[in-house]
């Protein structure tokens, strides 16, 4: 078999920030951690591993941090896939040369630095989408997908009600990239921790006090 080699340099990311906060009760990337908003934090992770940024959003996102915004395709808030949809048709009009797209969330402020090298490093065959895990726990949210399989999404959102992740990733070949725990003196922290509610909030303040300098 041939190895897919994908400079990482290449593939362009996308913050999927289209979901509805409500167990935040507010815009949660707005929200404070230490004195940066998650949104700020998250993209200073992201940025320097891609070759361009966008954020999937609705039109009337209030403060974007210059980035671009990507909505939604299919209308009513269809789930995380409906954000890689819109990636996907976006990196294929805008980046015509990219094969891929990484996609991460706007939740998760302590994600890897190494994550869209890592994944891309995982690919060994074309039309393979390539997910984060931690603790044997898949994060497909965090995922580098082929742009190639946009029509096919697209017609599995519209025609499954349920739009579950993993029954989507399970009609296709994934590669699951294992990232190690950051090792803190608070204990072992999942880099993939997200900020759902306002005691995940308290609780990523705590990390990091505690995260390696």
């Amino acid at each position: 078999m041939s190895v897919l080699k994908i400079d990482p340099k290449t593939i362009p990311g996308v913050i999927l920030a289209g979901g509805r906060s409500s167990r935040m009760g507010r815009n949660k990337a707005i929200a404070d951690l230490g004195g940066e908003s998650l949104l700020a934090r998250i993209k200073a992770r992201i940025s320097p591993q891609v070759s361009a940024l966008a954020l999937n959003a609705d039109p009337d996102w209030p403060e974007a941090l210059g980035l671009r915004l990507i909505p939604d395709t299919i209308p009513g808030k269809a789930g995380p896939l409906a954000g890689v949809l819109a990636a996907l048709r976006d990196t294929a009009a805008s980046h015509p040369q990219a094969t891929y797209v990484v996609t991460v969330p706007i939740d998760s402020p302590f994600l890897p630095e190494d994550l869209v090298s890592s994944l891309a490093a995982s690919l060994d065959g074309a039309q393979a989408i390539a997910i984060a895990t931690s603790q044997d726990r898949d994060h497909p949210v965090f995922g580098l997908w082929p742009v190639a399989i946009a029509d096919e999404l697209e017609n599995w959102l519209l025609a499954d009600e349920k739009r579950r992740m993993r029954d989507f990733l399970a009609r296709h070949t994934v590669r699951r990239v294992e990232f190690e725990m950051i090792e803190t003196t608070h204990g072992a922290l999942d880099p993939f921790f997200n900020v759902n509610t306002p005691d995940d909030l308290k609780e990523a303040e705590q990390w990091l006090q505690v995260l390696p300098r």
